[in-house]
């Protein structure tokens, strides 16, 4: 299988991470949806990324959709089986997921020309970003989040959207707001299986 996409995304690394976690075999090809757009369109005309390649031809766009056909070909998930374990770590995965989502928006939106911007739109994905990141940094205040041994999908979804928003958006994300979920980001960064697929920094 091929994993397509920068590692600068956050989607395309929790992907690789998780794919690496589960033991499934992929290769992994860095094409950029900005500056090698003929290239990705190629592989998958949405221009899509992370897109997944599957052994017989198939694109899979989205990363949700890809880290599930992992968990297919592994016969196994890192999510809790069952109960209220399983519930939790789906709610602390969407968390980490929005927060990436908003550190992305914000991301775009201080791109566009100043005459585009809209105010209240740019203040309510900031409160988004920051109320994310608030229900991450308490989940590992009280040790819902870790860095292992055994990382949990949550676990992966918080440490990525916080080093994402620390490579992109570092003055809406203060260390000194959010101590615990530095902290646990920082240990799951020193893991080797992150230190695999870095942040692409290009």
């Amino acid at each position: 299988m091929l994993l397509v996409g920068m590692l600068d995304s956050p989607y395309v690394r929790r992907a690789a991470i998780t794919g690496t976690l589960l033991e499934v075999p992929f290769e992994h090809r860095s094409v950029s949806v900005f500056r090698h757009m003929a290239e990705f369109r190629a592989i998958n005309p949405l221009i899509k990324a992370p897109t997944l390649v599957t052994d017989d031809g198939i694109a899979i766009s989205e990363s949700l959709l890809i880290i599930q056909h992992f968990e297919d070909v592994a016969g196994r998930s890192l999510r809790p089986i069952e109960g209220v374990a399983r519930r939790r770590d789906l709610a602390l995965t969407g968390i980490g997921i929005v927060a990436a989502d908003k550190a992305v928006s914000i991301e775009y939106e201080r791109k566009r020309p100043e005459a585009q911007r809209y105010a209240p739109w740019q203040e309510r994905i900031v409160t988004q970003l920051h109320v994310a990141l608030d229900l991450l940094d308490a989940a590992a205040r009280e040790g819902e989040l870790t860095a292992g041994p055994e990382l949990l999908p949550s676990d992966i979804a918080a440490a990525i959207a916080w080093g994402f928003c620390r490579f992109v958006i570092p003055e809406f994300a203060p260390e000194e707001r959010w101590p615990a979920l530095a902290e646990q980001a920082r240990a799951c960064e020193a893991l080797d299986v992150f230190k695999t697929w870095p942040i692409d920094r290009e």
